[in-house]
């Protein structure tokens, strides 16, 4: 019985390296999406801005229509929402910088010269 589980044993290692090779070629490269986080982290960061000033817009219009204070509402609603906007988008923009200094590798440490020391 060793000739036929020789044979079946080299027909296994044979499939084996069919097998491994057939994965070789259809495994896909690994790429990096950074650009594209980066492009909608942006876009989202914009939206912020633009959400912020139309929220307050939106605002200032019903509460120029519920008190009839005609253009104070909508300045004030805009202004606030503007300032509402500006703070979203550096909550934002400093939650990237913290998971972007995470990821980041530490700086190489430089060494001590001594040579410039006088003795």
């Amino acid at each position: 019985m060793a000739p036929a589980d020789d044979a079946r044993e080299e027909a296994m290692k044979r499939l084996d390296e069919r097998a491994a090779a057939l994965g070789a070629r259809t495994q896909r490269p690994v790429t990096s999406h950074a650009g594209e986080q980066a492009v909608s982290q942006a876009y989202r960061i914009i939206a912020e801005l633009l959400g912020g000033v139309l929220v307050g817009l939106a605002a200032g219009f019903i509460v120029d229509r519920v008190l009839n204070t005609t253009p104070w509402g909508l300045i004030g609603g805009v202004l606030l929402g503007f300032a509402l906007s500006l703070w979203m988008a550096r909550r934002t923009a400093n939650r990237l910088m913290a998971l972007a200094r995470q990821d980041a590798e530490p700086p190489p440490s430089v060494p001590f010269d001594d040579d410039d020391e006088e003795s």
